[in-house]
């Protein structure tokens, strides 16, 4: 959340809440919602890291509020971010390991594993699918992001497939 929280800070101040209601809007219902509460910790250490400066802005009629801007070490944190790729490989998968493990410990049937996870993900897909259908067209972004872990969701139900007939 730190780093996103920056990225929207990178275009002009802003308070917790407005950010907020900025990742809800980009990234749509695909993507899971922070809570305003997570929101406001993040901000708080960003500011004790000294990467945002937050300043009081007295309101008439409300509580005061916090605005924050982006400092000097925020933009630069933020272009390394940027700069850096996401190389991980899907090396250390909890599934994986579930089915590396279940014929050792006896508790559990490999094929069996693999159904049930083949039926989750197809569910995932489904409700995918569903959020695709409901979301604003001209939001792209998450037009593009609900894309894209439909297309991993593929390749996994791909790799299962793949999986059933080595172990079956």
């Amino acid at each position: 959340m730190r780093l996103p929280l920056l990225a929207l800070l990178a275009r002009g101040p802003a308070h917790g809440y407005e950010l907020k209601q900025d990742l809800e809007q980009l990234l749509g219902a695909a993507y899971p919602q922070p809570n305003v509460g997570q929101i406001y910790v993040t901000l708080s250490r960003l500011e004790k890291s000294g990467l945002i400066e937050g300043e009081d802005v007295e309101q008439s009629s409300r509580p005061n509020k916090k605005v924050y801007h982006l400092t000097e070490a925020g933009r630069e944190a933020l272009s390394v971010w940027f700069e850096d790729t996401e190389d991980e490989p899907r090396v250390r998968d909890e599934f994986f390991m579930k089915l590396a493990l279940a014929p050792r410990s006896g508790l559990a049937d490999p094929i069996t594993l693999i159904n049930r996870q083949r039926r989750q993900y197809l569910n995932t897909m489904r409700n995918l699918s569903k959020l695709a259908a409901a979301e604003n067209r001209d939001n792209r972004i998450a037009q593009l992001l609900i894309e894209g872990a439909m297309l991993h969701l593929q390749a996994d139900l791909d790799w299962l497939e793949r999986c059933q007939e080595e172990l079956e």
